[in-house]
């Protein structure tokens, strides 16, 4: 059953499964036969040569979108972490958020990409110092016999934050992943993501949301999917008409 939000600041409500997205929302950026770009997957942080950290997403979401938006016509970029359990012939492939960067960056006519699909789970934190107990720094693998290894990890830029310079004319998608708090508390978290970063929606989930995904945009949550391959087809939907219902 999809959560009940009620008593948003934005005073929007969802109180039935079914909405309807204003095509004024969309209509200036949601197209017939677009190019869209999407990122799946998790990024990593090398710890040496050897070992990373990483985040836990199997890239599953943006596989399958990319193929119901390549089947409905439309020209897809897909983008994945080298981690990503489920893969793509037609992807490329990045490893750290860098790379990801990087990716973008080379997508060609970024003006003319209509919608950006950011589903990645990208690093949050990088290591900035290795101290290994009784060994000098360095090592391109750390001795697995070490008697302790102490790791600083600093914050690392926010890529969605530089989404919006990148494809200036795009309807961006952020993702936010949330295991803290009240569905209400992830839909604000969800409106708070799109007004900072300057993009147009956010999909929110996680056991604070509860069961499924949330679609929200500046003005609150306006849908709810029960499944990834539920969410898949409704946002393929979103790009062929330009309103959901």
């Amino acid at each position: 059953m999809a959560p009940e939000i009620q008593n948003l600041d934005d005073k929007f409500v969802n109180k039935s499964s079914k909405w309807l997205l204003r095509k004024s929302e969309v209509c200036g950026y949601l197209k017939e036969r677009m190019r869209i770009v999407i990122t799946g997957g998790p990024s990593s942080e090398p710890i040496d040569q050897v070992r990373v950290i990483t985040n836990r997403s199997t890239g599953e979401l943006a596989v399958k979108l990319a193929r119901r938006a390549a089947a409905s016509g439309h020209k897809v970029e897909l983008l994945l972490g080298q981690g990503a359990i489920f893969r793509s012939e037609s992807a490329k492939y990045f490893w750290t958020n860098e790379d990801l960067y990087r990716l973008l960056c080379e997508v060609v006519e970024r003006d003319q990409v209509n919608a950006v699909f950011h589903a990645a789970a990208l690093s949050d934190f990088g290591v900035a110092k290795l101290d290994i107990a009784g060994e000098q720094p360095g090592a391109a693998k750390l001795p697995s016999d070490a008697e302790s290894i102490q790791l600083r990890l600093v914050p690392k830029p926010k890529l969605i934050l530089q989404l919006r310079e990148l494809f200036s004319n795009a309807y961006i998608v952020g993702w936010k992943f949330e295991l803290d708090g009240t569905p209400e508390d992830v839909v604000r978290r969800g409106i708070a993501q799109v007004r900072l970063n300057r993009t147009n929606a956010s999909v929110i989930n996680g056991a604070a949301f509860g069961p499924g995904f949330g679609f929200c945009t500046r003005n609150g949550l306006v849908h709810t999917a029960a499944t990834r391959d539920e969410l898949a087809d409704w946002l393929v939907e979103m790009l062929d008409s330009g309103a959901l219902a």
